[in-house]
């Protein structure tokens, strides 16, 4: 590495208290999994019973991972590149795949902001007059393209508030940790929880809401021994708590020297299930109101979770409904804000990365990965095929992409660099709660038998039978080239040389840690 290349770094930037790093990770966990999957794949799995494999893969898995991202952020103070780069020089290549599946993910995930956003307006007048399947695919997204093609034709109800989230984003990024993120969560998740809270008190007054109630935590005893209901657990912890792919180690590393992680982590762990719990009431109320006006049964009803869920389900019941504008402007609303607390700590993790591996500015790391990013989402998500292509590449990041870091991240700290007890000792060394051993067999082996077996029986699937109707072609290019991009990105990314020197370090020499030398001695 060429000397002259090299730059003295930037003062980084951290946490103005433990409470705004608090309220800014369980933003990032309170997203949009939370209000349209949990209470779907709840009902599906068991019921009231479900509730039983969730709670244990929360404590087994959830929280256990959790804090592996808290202490390899806070001990090696770096994004996902470089603080995987502290612990091997090969973790390096695993923190920018980390970085190029966040990239992917919040390329699409401010689509759906934007239907939010959009449909908060047409709650007013109820635009979907009745029809409310066929005004969200033919009239507001126009999707009139099959699923094997793609389209370049833009919809203008979707791009022009994309572009807005977008440039909202990329400013709020770009003033910093301090005076960006930290100050729009504590604004934007206070709020959400007051809108949410009054979404459900709304929803438990209404005809039929006990009904609702009584199928969503009815206990499905036989459940407990189906082994995909306890998978359906795990999955559902994985992805709610946003762990495993650099935004909880990138939120970690700019906390100070001293902070509470493990207290800091069982309150985010435990408020994003509360918020789940307290989403799966206030849904499955509005859908027992929905049965009991068409007279059927819950279970008869279609569309229980996913995107079907909140852009025509809850249009429906909005119809149904006396005062249901104030219940679509509430419910809408909500998605918003729990979608862009967690699309802010999305781009924190690409810019943390760009930051210090290129010495560059937030403003000027939010401006190199946000313009890019908001091109391709709305070429590739704002058109008439947008909801095809979102579909596919959500499947595949997610399932393939983030379920792959996890259990390399898990096997790299297991195997590689100072190990599990080094990090757990860090843990104790500045937590009011101790963490006792069975952490690092939580880690270092339950949490990757458990995820990379949810990773071979989704390669398996995808090759074997596909991804819904959609042809090869399609999946070739939107699903498993997402996941390519990824792995592209990365080898690119870690390519290229250092630009950073801190004070007095080389931040890729291990000698500058020497407690990591002393547990390389050990092992």
């Amino acid at each position: 590495m060429s000397k002259t290349a090299v730059q003295p770094a930037r003062k980084r930037e951290t946490w103005n208290s433990q409470t705004a790093f608090l309220i800014a990770a369980i933003g990032s966990a309170i997203g949009l999994g939370n209000i349209w999957r949990f209470p779907g794949v709840a009902y599906s799995n068991g019921g009231g019973a479900f509730l039983i494999p969730y709670v244990v893969a929360l404590l087994v898995i959830g929280v256990p991972i959790l804090l592996l991202d808290y202490s390899v952020g806070h001990k090696f103070r770096g994004s996902p590149p470089l603080a995987l780069r502290r612990i091997t020089p090969k973790g390096e290549l695993l923190g920018w795949f980390q970085v190029g599946v966040s990239f992917v993910i919040f390329t699409y995930y401010a689509v759906v902001l934007a239907w939010a956003a959009r449909y908060v307006f047409y709650s007013f007048t109820e635009a979907w007059h009745g029809d409310s399947l066929n005004f969200f695919l033919t009239d507001f997204l126009q999707v009139t393209q099959a699923e094997t093609e793609f389209s370049l034709t833009p919809v203008a109800a979707v791009t022009i508030p994309l572009v807005l989230v977008w440039i909202l984003a990329i400013f709020i990024t770009a003033r910093g940790l301090t005076r960006g993120i930290a100050a729009a969560n504590k604004v934007f998740l206070p709020l959400l929880i007051i809108l949410f809270l009054a979404l459900v008190i709304r929803s438990l007054f209404l005809p039929g809401a006990m009904e609702g109630l009584n199928d969503f935590f009815s206990p499905q005893w036989s459940a407990l021994g189906d082994f995909q209901v306890w998978l359906a657990a795990v999955a559902q912890i994985f992805y709610s708590l946003s762990v495993a792919f650099g935004i909880m180690v990138t939120y970690a590393s700019y906390l100070p020297r001293k902070a509470n992680l493990t207290g800091a982590g069982l309150v985010a762990a435990f408020a994003n299930s509360s918020f789940e719990i307290l989403a799966g009431i206030g849904v499955f109320a509005a859908l027992g109101f929905m049965a009991f006006s068409q007279g059927v049964a819950v279970g008869d009803l279609e569309g229980l979770t996913g995107p079907i869920l909140s852009f025509v389900t809850f249009p429906q019941i909005i119809s149904m409904m006396p005062g249901g504008a104030l219940f679509g402007v509430l419910f809408f609303s909500s998605l918003v804000l729990a979608g862009f607390t967690s699309l802010l700590s999305l781009l924190q993790v690409v810019s943390g990365g760009i930051q210090d591996k290129f010495g560059f500015s937030p403003r000027n790391a939010a401006l190199i990965m946000g313009i890019p990013a908001m091109v391709v989402s709305v070429a590739l998500f704002g058109t008439q095929s947008g909801l095809n292509a979102l579909d596919v590449v959500d499947s595949f990041i997610n399932n393939l992409g983030v379920v792959a870091s996890a259990v390399a991240l898990t096997l790299l700290v297991s195997w590689m660099g100072p190990r599990l007890p080094f990090l757990r000792r860090h843990l104790n060394s500045v937590s009011s709660i101790k963490v006792p051993r069975v952490w690092e067999v939580l880690v270092g082996i339950v949490a990757p038998a458990a995820l990379g077996f949810m990773l071979i029986s989704a390669i398996w699937n995808y090759l074997q039978s596909g991804y819904g109707d959609f042809s090869d072609r399609y999946l070739a290019i939107l699903g498993w080239g997402a996941v390519g991009f990824a792995i592209a990105f990365a080898l690119i990314m870690t390519a290229l040389p250092w630009r950073v020197n801190r004070p007095g370090e080389d931040p890729l020499d291990q000698a500058v840690h020497p407690l990591v030398g002393a547990e390389r001695s050990r092992s």
